[in-house]
């Protein structure tokens, strides 16, 4: 039961070579245009000639009942506790058994040494953290290649691996909008990125080319290959949430070092009771403490202006902020009004709004599919705006035309006071260049 990544994974490294178990189906949920396909012979293995379905979620019960299903295997992140165990009951009440499948069983081993960036929300600055771990490794003169937690959203036959060295290798993989949100920044920084669908393979050719390895973790979920250092990163933004999100928790009690992230512009009391939480369950964790500023490319002028924002796509949806960098960007810029695009949202557009009313006055950056991109960019084109504000971690405009001028907001990690991420990962590093 899964949304289009650790479901994949967990059949590949558990289930697929196992002459005990028959995989029936994958559910899928959280990811539009995923059921109705099949993930092909050639990634399921030898026991599956005709591939394995992959159905709605919404099924399940009838799956379970159409094929004597005995397990029900839980695969996805960034779900809170108590809908974890609503799943539970759904599949409980069928009679099957309900499994959480663990990072031993999950987990591949590297030959190189691995750092993990995780988070306990979708949102917390994971990609940031990612980019300045991998800056750090490059400055000490370490080949550095990070690997993405999926996003198999297209031809999984063609993308079971997936390298990147350059925005061109990105163009070429006909991407979504949340590919490109993950890989353009890491590759313009030099880093090697790798992602796909089965990362055994994933795995041996990165290590191929690596000294360090980074695995970058999407939503919360944790790693998928053992890191000698895990860094977990919450966000006092949402105080609380890093005890009540699967596997968010799993993440934060996991972690060598924790960032507390956004301390700039959470207040006082709410970091504190996100320390309070790590103390209590990691009291042996490094923790560091950081900031994300904006920074608004250059562009014209917002003071005064009428301004659609537009932000992280998964930030909004999954994450379940009503805003993020990019609506921070456009109020110190002190813009006249933040438009709600959503008399202008169109198609699937706007049905992400209907599904997601807790979606304050932007513009999720949805983009699953060509169809999906040209409803954002006529969503975008329809919208009486001056300016658009862009908090997506990609260049929006290489993409759409939006039919408005654009200003991009541009967020980097930025620790403050100490530790630091240089001081917290100095033993490591002064191991790893000297091994190189």
């Amino acid at each position: 039961m899964g949304a289009a990544g650790r479901d994949f994974h967990l059949h590949n490294t558990v289930f697929r070579d196992d002459p005990a178990a028959e995989v029936v189906a994958f559910t899928a949920t959280q990811i539009p245009g995923i059921d109705g396909r099949v993930y092909p012979p050639s990634l399921a293995g030898r026991d599956y000639p005709d591939g394995i379905p992959i159905r709605s979620e919404a099924e399940l019960e009838g799956l379970v009942a159409t094929h004597d299903v005995t397990e029900g295997v839980h695969a996805y992140s960034d779900l809170s506790h108590l809908d974890v165990m609503h799943t539970a009951s759904r599949v409980l009440a069928t009679g099957a058994d309900f499994r959480l499948i663990g990072p031993d069983a999950s987990m591949l081993r590297s030959r190189v040494p691995v750092v993990a960036v995780t988070a306990v929300r979708t949102g917390c600055g994971k990609s940031q953290t990612s980019r300045r771990v991998g800056q750090l490794l490059l400055d000490a003169g370490l080949r550095t290649v990070l690997i993405r937690h999926p996003m198999p959203y297209g031809a999984l036959e063609r993308m079971r691996v997936q390298r990147f060295a350059s925005l061109e290798d990105i163009d070429a993989s006909d991407p979504t909008i949340e590919e490109r949100e993950e890989y353009e920044a890491p590759v313009a920084m030099g880093m090697v990125v790798y992602a796909g669908v089965d990362y055994a393979d994933i795995l041996a050719a990165a290590e191929a080319e690596a000294d360090v390895i980074i695995w970058d973790g999407g939503n919360n979920d944790f790693p998928f290959v053992r890191p000698d250092v895990q860094v977990t990163v919450t966000d006092p933004l949402r105080p609380g949430h890093e005890l009540r999100y699967h596997p968010g928790e799993t993440n934060l009690r996991l972690a060598d070092i924790v960032v507390i992230n956004k301390v700039d512009a959470a207040a006082p009391e709410d970091i504190e009771v996100v320390a309070a939480n790590v103390a209590a369950l990691n009291p042996g964790a490094t923790v560091v403490r950081a900031s994300s500023p904006v920074t608004l490319d250059a562009g014209p002028s917002l003071a005064g202006k009428r301004v659609v924002v537009v932000e992280d796509g998964p930030t909004i949806t999954h994450g379940g902020m009503p805003y993020g960098a990019g609506t921070v960007a456009a109020r110190q810029a002190e813009v006249a009004e933040l438009v709600d695009p959503r008399p202008w949202a169109v198609g699937s557009i706007a049905a992400t709004y209907a599904a997601s009313p807790e979606i304050g006055p932007v513009l999720p950056a949805m983009g699953y599919g060509p169809q999906q991109v040209e409803e954002l960019a006529a969503t975008l084109r329809s919208a009486d705006c001056d300016v658009v504000v862009s908090g997506t971690p990609f260049d929006l405009s290489r993409v759409v035309d939006i039919g408005h001028p654009i200003r991009r907001a541009t967020y980097e990690l930025v620790e403050q006071g100490e530790p630091d991420l240089v001081a917290a990962l100095a033993d490591h590093l002064d191991v790893w260049t000297r091994r190189r």
